[in-house]
């Protein structure tokens, strides 16, 4: 099983289609507590019904997104160490929502979206991690965007439990 993920920063929708298409994804699973922005094309309205037009398949689980009161702080602030702690303690509590996600990916190649083009500093990480970990079988976690890359960076919880 794969499990893609990909940020829309820095594209223009028509390419963001072309790559999910080129890379045979299924479905695209923006996972944004609020599925909105200011680039053309990229709110939830948009997005789904562009993702028809390609023939994907748009499912938002705004639960999985950071919450607002996180991400204030980190753009408050800065501290990416406090914002993954914080982060992860509130996907913790999320187990539904992922079992749930874990159901579509098992299906067929999902992509998760949101918004940062660098999947290191975008919640979307430790969201495709969570999932691998649940996951009955190997997950292999790609990033697409300009160029795909394997996300072997990603850290272990058990890696991240030393920083809560």
């Amino acid at each position: 099983m794969r499990l893609a993920t990909i940020g829309y920063e820095g594209l223009r929708a028509t390419d963001f289609f072309d790559i999910l298409v080129a890379s045979r994804v299924r479905t695209l699973v923006d996972i944004r507590e609020s599925p909105l922005s200011r680039k053309p094309g990229f709110s939830k309205g948009a997005l789904g019904k562009e993702a028809l037009n390609f023939g994907l398949r748009y499912v938002h689980l705004g639960t999985l997104g950071c919450p607002r009161e996180i991400r204030h702080d980190y753009r408050e602030d800065g501290d990416w160490t406090k914002y993954t702690r914080r982060f992860l303690a509130y996907l913790r509590t999320q187990e539904r929502e992922l079992e749930n996600l874990l159901g579509i990916v098992s299906g067929e190649l999902v992509c998760l979206l949101c918004f940062e083009a660098d999947p290191k500093h975008c919640h979307r990480c430790y969201v495709a991690k969570a999932v691998a970990d649940i996951a009955p079988t190997d997950l292999e976690i790609i990033h697409l965007g300009a160029t795909k890359m394997p996300v072997a960076w990603l850290p272990t919880w058990a890696d991240i439990s030393t920083q809560l």
